[in-house]
């Protein structure tokens, strides 16, 4: 055991203190944050200048009133002639600048001209389409005498209160949507981490290979120690840059809404600190929360088990991670360069990548149907599969069961890899079969 802690040590500090390490722990969550930062304001300026400025030039003479601007589409009636408005048309600074022509015989035969300087917008052509649509359809209900306004106030939304009832015969809130959106995003870190930690073992093994050094490193600690120990030590780091990407996200997220509160919204504020003092109570009766997010939100968050959901991550992480690195690490010392590689890891890794695939629709769409559950209970899915399924309630029993198993397929897993690990570590310059890997398997010491 000795000697395991000081490879897990060597292992661990000579990757924690890397630049590469300290660079990517502290950058990853700037590059998210500002990815999203991003994303919003390239939405926002998308939607400014696609914002469609359209004359109406309205043959009919009762249409063009009816037509009210939106956000999307400002409506201007024009008193100019066709032709006159077609040679001011190229002159518009904004590109997104059309003409529609309503004909006289609109209401009877509903075809209208859209005249653009460029290729005509396809969602503005809809929105004018809907609009006019709109109007058509108006014309026909007084045609018929029907009462347009009473048809208006028809409300037909209908809303569902999905509720979900817990052993005790007591119901709560589902919340389907924040279950599915926290399953999803579990399923790509996974994912994502299980490849990046378990390749890692694999390229350490063979850059120590390649170099030959692990000859001398073999002359002191045996093989199944050495593959122990380079898996613990970086798993550590892994566990280590996951701890610090929570926290630094955390941190980046509040100084960023912080710094992102427009001046307008603070001057209101200010200005109606006494109105909120004076409203604070109601605030507080109606369920009110701080920093501007509604009780509805509130009552979603705090009905998310959160400690359940980072404790089965940590298990199902280190769970899967220790399964895959044995056999990442078996897979590394059985070739002697990452190219050879690939061979090996594509059959190790389908379960992982099927199981990633079907998260995106049979897992998430039925958590606790037979496919679903029995995914959850395999070592080799169980990873991501439960995962998944936890955001919408899982048994405990079968937590229980399926993490029993996970630790089972580890010790499996690890054995035969270490059979592997033993003999492959120390063959140079063949290039390994699966045959000659079954043989180095029934090797005896």
């Amino acid at each position: 055991m000795h000697k395991i802690a000081l490879i897990i040590q060597r292992e661990y500090l000579t990757r924690v203190r890397k630049r590469s390490f300290l660079l990517t722990t502290f950058l990853v969550p700037l590059f998210f944050i500002g990815m999203y930062v991003g994303i919003i304001f390239l939405t926002k300026k998308s939607f400014d200048e696609t914002h469609a400025v359209v004359y109406i030039i309205d043959q009919e003479g009762a249409i063009a009133p009816k037509l009210k601007s939106t956000k999307n589409i400002t409506y201007i009636h024009s008193n100019k002639a066709l032709q006159e408005q077609l040679s001011t048309l190229k002159d518009e600074e904004a590109s997104n600048t059309s003409i529609l022509v309503i004909p006289k015989d609109f209401l009877s035969n509903p075809n209208v001209e859209f005249l653009a300087a460029n290729k005509p917008n396809v969602s503005t052509q809809n929105e004018i389409k809907s609009n006019l649509s709109d109007i058509i359809r108006d014309f026909k209900y007084q045609k018929l005498g029907i009462n347009i306004d009473s048809l208006h106030n028809i409300d037909t939304t209908v809303a569902i209160n999905a509720k979900e009832v817990t052993a005790d015969g007591e119901t709560k809130d589902s919340n389907t949507e924040i279950a599915m959106g926290i399953a999803l995003a579990l399923s790509i870190l996974v994912y994502i981490s299980l490849f990046l930690y378990g390749s890692q073992v694999m390229r350490g093994i063979i850059e120590e290979k390649s170099n030959r050094i692990i000859e001398v490193i073999i002359s002191s600690v045996k093989p199944f120690q050495l593959m122990m120990g380079k898996i613990i030590g970086i798993g550590l780091v892994g566990l280590t840059q996951f701890v610090l990407w929570v926290v630094l996200s955390f941190m980046l997220a509040g100084v960023a809404s912080t710094f992102f509160v427009s001046k307008a919204e603070l001057g209101e504020q200010v200005m109606g600190s006494k109105m909120m003092e004076s409203n604070s109570e109601q605030i507080a009766q109606s369920g009110g929360s701080l920093n501007g997010i509604s009780p509805e939100a509130w009552a979603m968050i705090q009905s998310v088990n959160f400690t359940e959901i980072i404790v089965c991550f940590f298990i199902f992480f280190l769970g899967g991670y220790l399964i895959y690195s044995a056999l990442f690490a078996a897979v590394g010392s059985a070739v002697d360069s990452e190219t050879e590689a690939s061979q090996f890891t594509m059959p190790i890794t389908m379960p992982l990548l099927l199981t990633y695939a079907l998260s995106f629709g049979v897992l998430m769409n039925d958590p606790h149907g037979t496919v679903a559950t029995w995914l959850s209970f395999i070592p080799f899915t169980s990873p991501i599969a439960m995962l998944v399924r936890v955001p919408f309630g899982v048994p405990l029993w079968q937590i229980v069961v399926s993490a029993l198993l996970l630790i089972a397929g580890f010790i499996f897993t690890t054995w035969v890899a270490a059979r592997i690990y033993r003999v492959g570590i120390l063959m140079y310059g063949k290039k390994p079969s699966y045959k000659e890997l079954l043989k180095w398997f029934r090797y005896k010491s």
